[in-house]
């Protein structure tokens, strides 16, 4: 699920025809026409077929004799990849996603909020303190979801729990699109003190106020995207 790292053409190639796939451009079922791609994109067949083995491996095409390369029903697709993450928001910003994350968000921090508070360790409340400092010390946007992304991985690791802690592939992605959505709108709320509430409850290893913290932490972020959306719905 990690991101795709490929530079060069060849990685501009697996962007966009993975793009291309999730907006829809090329359908569920659709066989795909490589010398056309090949034509169209300038580049060799051999690039072409190498984007496509890296978008089969993410479930998004296959191949069969007779049939030729085709675009997989979506539910075979691997959605929790980081990439099929990204390129959902690569040109529209996608709703349903963003309702779905906080739907799991909702169910997985809480839970780890509250295990990281009897768990922790002195050097995962260090990395806690000091991306809240980066979030407190952020001047721009990007920043602040770097800041962001940083203190939640931080969480899900103090949990001392592995599949927990792996949840942050699964998440981060999706985070940072939303967060990006949310951080430097004139409306939005410092996130520090929401913030500092779940810190504070972790450092005193009481994992109800950790839970409840982060609970209304979730529930603000949930508000503040409601209202992003429909700020966006009414001027388009």
């Amino acid at each position: 699920m990690a991101k795709y790292s490929g530079r060069g053409l060849h990685g501009q190639t697996v962007e966009m025809i993975g793009r291309r796939i999730l907006s829809g451009k090329i359908a569920e079922g659709e066989t795909i026409d490589l010398p056309a791609l090949e034509a169209e994109l300038d580049v060799s067949l051999t690039v072409v077929r190498e984007a496509l083995r890296v978008l089969g491996a993410k479930g998004l095409v296959d191949a069969r004799q007779k049939r030729g390369t085709f675009v997989r029903p979506r539910e075979y697709w691997h959605l929790l990849d980081a990439d099929i993450i990204r390129w959902r928001f690569a040109d529209r910003v996608d709703p349903a996603f963003l309702d779905n994350l906080a739907e799991v968000r909702s169910i997985i921090e809480p839970a780890g909020a509250r295990l990281a508070a009897t768990r922790h360790t002195p050097e995962d409340l260090e990395t806690l303190r000091a991306a809240l400092r980066d979030t407190a010390d952020a001047t721009d946007p990007a920043d602040a979801v770097a800041a962001d992304l940083r203190f939640h991985k931080a969480l899900l690791t103090a949990t001392h729990n592995e599949l927990l802690e792996r949840m942050e592939v699964v998440m981060a992605t999706g985070l940072a699109e939303r967060d990006r959505l949310v951080h430097g709108v004139e409306h939005a709320d410092d996130p520090v003190p929401a913030h500092t509430k779940i810190l504070d409850a972790v450092a005193a290893a009481d994992p109800a106020a950790a839970e409840s913290a982060m609970r209304k932490l979730l529930d603000k972020a949930r508000e503040d995207l409601a209202w992003i959306t429909a700020e966006r719905s009414a001027i388009q």
